[in-house]
């Protein structure tokens, strides 16, 4: 959110490149999240079983798996940086292109050690110890932010002025959870089941961390489809789009908290085969998202008018994105929890696939062919691909609430 606020002083193109690369972004990172949740979901169910030394190797595995794949992406991405964003973007602005080019680089420098992040993350949520990555997050935050400040008020860098601090918090970041990983006394980490290929190991945390990436990749490969629909809008749509995603962050960040918790939650729960307790937990954790999320709304809808006074934006923007962010808002409070909370949980028992193949369906019926219809065929734009994203929440909160109560998740095992 500090990193829209800011490069919307440097202008609408600016802030469009940011937006629209931000979509890849996400979508890689999400991935890197979803492979750490894999191995989270194993590391968990390991300590809920009190067998602490299959949950220090699981540990190592996934930091090893995590730090080669992110590698890759970074050189994947670097080698066809160009082709990516003309395939997804070719017909937005001279100038957003431009500054959406030098955004993508240098935030794809930044991938290793966000890999590397997110693994680390996960060893110590499984753990249960996240007071530590919040005070990490908090530091990588105070980077992010101070160096925005000086990147575009000091430097006048433009795009790069927001993306270098981008790439050295997530530097501090990687190293600093890291670092800490090997300094906690519950799971012992050694280098050893970091370097080492353990088969029945990868194919554990893989059974789980595969069908969830994949998932999650489609989901916001959707999105990016999505965006670039937005991109056919124009630079205002492209703009308003970017904002809006920006202040959309604080609505579900209860649900998004609770996204990482479940997944230690239920699945110490599962290890330990207290399956009325899993129950237990989710319906708590459902409800405590369901009242924060109606409070955070009423907070956001009154304080929208302010929001919207720290960018710098143009009047038709402005109202644009006032439009979407309550569109999402509402949708978020009625199907958000449903829709991902719930989603969560069954992948902490292991119950991967369906969430899998109901994910991809959605995405693919619902995001994608109702923002064409809607945004292109309607003539609706933005607005239109907004209330596409809620068809693709409301069909997912069928799917998994009809999952969930047929009880079939308790018949799968992990470990």
């Amino acid at each position: 959110m500090a990193d829209t606020i800011m490069i919307s002083y440097a202008g609408e193109a600016a802030i469009s490149g940011v937006s629209l690369v931000d979509m890849i972004n996400n979508l890689i990172m999400y991935v890197l999240a979803a492979i750490a949740t894999g191995g989270a979901v194993v590391v968990s169910q390991y300590l809920g079983n009190k067998d602490d030394d299959n949950a220090s190797l699981a540990a190592g595995q996934l930091i090893g798996i995590l730090v080669i794949f992110s590698t890759v992406t970074m050189i994947l991405c670097l080698v066809f940086h160009n082709a990516l964003l003309r395939l997804l973007f070719g017909s937005v602005e001279y100038d957003v292109m431009k500054a959406a080019v030098t955004y993508f680089i240098i935030c794809l420098l930044s991938l290793p050690f966000l890999g590397l992040y997110n693994a680390s993350a996960a060893l110590y949520r499984s753990l249960g110890l996240t007071k530590v990555t919040m005070y990490v997050s908090l530091g990588v935050n105070l980077i992010n932010i101070v160096g925005n400040a000086i990147g575009i008020f000091v430097f006048d860098a433009g795009v790069a002025g927001v993306a270098i601090p981008t790439l050295l918090s997530r530097v501090f970041a990687g190293i600093m959870m890291f670092t800490l990983a090997f300094h906690q006394d519950a799971i012992k980490l050694k280098w050893n089941d970091i370097k080492n290929y353990h088969s029945q190991m990868v194919k554990r945390i893989l059974k789980v961390a595969l069908p969830n990436g994949i998932e999650n990749g489609l989901f916001h490969l959707g999105k990016v489809l999505v965006t670039s629909i937005v991109a056919l809008f124009g630079t205002t749509h492209i703009a308003a789009n970017g904002v809006a995603n920006s202040i959309d962050q604080i609505v579900p960040i209860v649900i998004n908290a609770m996204n990482l918790a479940i997944i230690t939650v239920v699945g110490q729960c599962i290890g330990a085969n207290e399956y009325e307790q899993a129950q237990y937990y989710i319906k708590k954790m459902m409800k405590i998202s369901y009242i924060a999320t109606f409070i955070l709304n009423v907070i956001v809808f009154l304080a929208l008018p302010l929001l919207l006074q720290l960018y710098d934006l143009s009047p038709q923007v402005s109202e644009l994105t006032y439009i979407l962010v309550v569109i999402h808002n509402v949708l978020c409070f009625l199907l958000h929890p449903s829709s991902f909370l719930l989603s969560n949980a069954l992948r902490a028992t292991g119950d991967v696939k369906v969430t899998m193949y109901a994910g991809i369906i959605s995405m693919l019926i619902f995001r994608l062919g109702s923002a064409y219809l809607f945004g292109i065929v309607l003539d609706l734009g933005v607005i239109g691909v907004w209330m596409a994203m809620g068809m693709d929440w409301l069909a997912r909160s069928i799917i998994f609430q009809v999952r969930y109560r047929s009880g079939q998740w308790m018949e799968y095992r992990v470990i």
